[in-house]
């Protein structure tokens, strides 16, 4: 049977970003696994990294909680965690309350420890720790509410993570090469940096490895959707393509459409979707991309003691910003060790879900207009890290979206009365047929001026947050 995409460029730029995603925008996916015991640092998921390292809190905290690496090496956080609370239908149908439209976990990340049930790693969640197949349960679990279902890999970075000329402890043991990585040259190597690029490259094994843990979980799971990591610009040119290839391909056995994700220039342009981390747009695109971003103030991705949590404004705001922009969210909630998901990230996604459930018409199945917004705040950095310096809205800041018959104006705080929306100079006399508000049943008053659309917003909020103005249109010549 032939193919539809060869493992070329050329022919991988012809896949398009699937219709399912293009509507639904919004996504969650949960950093969850080993790292989870320990719940400690600004990041982690790293935990595993840094624990060996000394000059790091997590190194410290390590040492002071369980002792030196050399006698408590990362593996033996392994019995620790047994997911008592792990529910798979509660996760997928709090995910399904708060408006996302597709979900899943990360498969493995960068610590080695797959979290589905491998045949070719024994170091699994299947077989230690929990003894259960977390991918396997999610998968059914979101797919049975509705949603999309996606798979996150961390796993090529495995070969810089841990360091192995640590003689004095488990990492550079061959016994448990399968958790750590394969040992390999590590001569002249830098502690105190990851400058990945200036070591020695992952052999032909590793990259098979690689491929070979992603067909088990393509095969038995069959993701909607892949998100890479960074460690993905490293693999070699040939093993992405055929895998991208190959995947794609599945798109005709699966009678369905399916979407990648990768950072940076780890691809071709246009052979997958862009992704930023912590960061997005500062305007509207003419391609199409997703931010990654985390209910936790710091980014720890993993839940953490202490990290605290984003306010829903700022989540709200997000998600209306890189719609309008032409992009997509993907939220990481962390679950505790124990499997439970913690009650502000409950709230979160939660309220997330109470405005979506308002004013989710403007969101879902929309595009973005021709002007993505107005107003006088501006992002000061756009791309990757950029949303570490969350921006604060204000009621004069405007994001627009569209469908056939209508513009969406979501306005960033509660409108002032008779607020002029300058962006709608645009539009002909005659071609507003109505304004309304989402959740409001009050009849509003409008004019269209020279200035702009000149409205008054109702007396009682609809909701809380944002609140969007939508403008009915008609042809004007008709």
């Amino acid at each position: 049977m032939s193919q539809k995409y060869e493992p070329t460029w050329s022919s991988l730029q012809n896949h398009q970003t699937p219709q399912w995603l293009r509507d639904g925008k919004f996504g969650i996916y949960t950093h969850w696994g080993l790292y989870s015991v320990p719940a400690c640092g600004e990041n982690g998921s790293w935990y595993a990294f840094n624990m060996y390292r000394k000059g790091n809190p997590q190194y410290e905290f390590h040492e002071k909680n369980f002792g030196p690496a050399s006698e408590f090496g990362y593996k033996d956080f392994i019995p620790i965690f047994t997911a008592d609370k792990f529910d798979a239908e509660e996760w997928a149908e709090l995910f399904k309350r708060s408006g996302a439209k597709f979900a899943g976990p990360v498969a493995e990340h960068h610590d080695g420890f797959s979290m589905w049930d491998s045949q070719v790693n024994e170091w699994n969640a299947a077989r230690m720790g929990p003894k259960r197949d977390v991918v396997g349960e999610l998968e059914k679990a979101i797919r049975g509410t509705g949603m999309r279902f996606m798979t996150a890999f961390h796993h090529f970075e495995q070969w810089w993570f841990y360091p192995h000329w640590r003689s004095d402890c488990d990492v550079s043991d061959p016994q448990y090469a399968g958790l750590y990585g394969p040992l390999h040259n590590l001569d002249g190597i830098d502690e105190s940096v990851h400058d990945w690029v200036t070591q020695d490259r992952p052999d032909g094994a590793f990259n098979d490895f690689w491929r070979t843990k992603i067909d088990e979980v393509i095969d038995n799971y069959r993701p909607d959707l892949m998100w890479f990591d960074f460690g993905l610009r490293w693999v070699q040119e040939n093993h992405k393509k055929q895998m991208l290839a190959d995947y794609y391909n599945k798109e005709a056995e699966w009678g369905t459409e399916l979407a990648v994700t990768y950072k940076t220039h780890d691809l071709a342009p246009g052979a997958a979707l862009i992704d930023y981390e912590l960061g997005r747009m500062d305007k509207l695109t003419y391609y199409d991309w997703m931010t990654d971003t985390s209910v936790d103030n710091q980014g720890a991705w993993a839940f953490v003691h202490d990290a605290g949590f984003k306010k829903p404004s700022t989540l709200i705001h997000n998600l209306v910003d890189n719609v309008s922009k032409n992009g997509y969210l993907l939220l990481n909630v962390g679950p505790k060790a124990d499997g439970s998901i913690p009650e502000e990230s409950k709230a979160l996604l939660n309220d997330m879900g109470s405005w979506l459930d308002i004013n989710g018409e403007a969101i879902y199945g929309t595009t973005p207009w021709m002007d993505y917004g107005e107003g006088p705040t501006e992002m000061t950095d756009a791309g990757m890290f950029s949303e570490e310096h969350e921006v604060t809205y204000t009621a004069e800041d405007y994001r627009f979206t569209c469908t056939d018959d209508a513009v969406y104006a979501t306005c960033l705080g509660w409108p002032a009365d008779k607020a002029t929306i300058k962006g709608m100079r645009s539009l002909y006399a005659g071609e507003i047929d109505s304004v309304s508000m989402l959740g409001s049943e009050e009849k509003l008053t409008w004019a269209l001026t020279r200035d702009g659309l000149e409205v008054t917003p109702p007396k009682e909020r609809p909701c809380e947050h944002a609140f969007v103005y939508k403008i009915k249109r008609k042809n004007p010549f008709k």
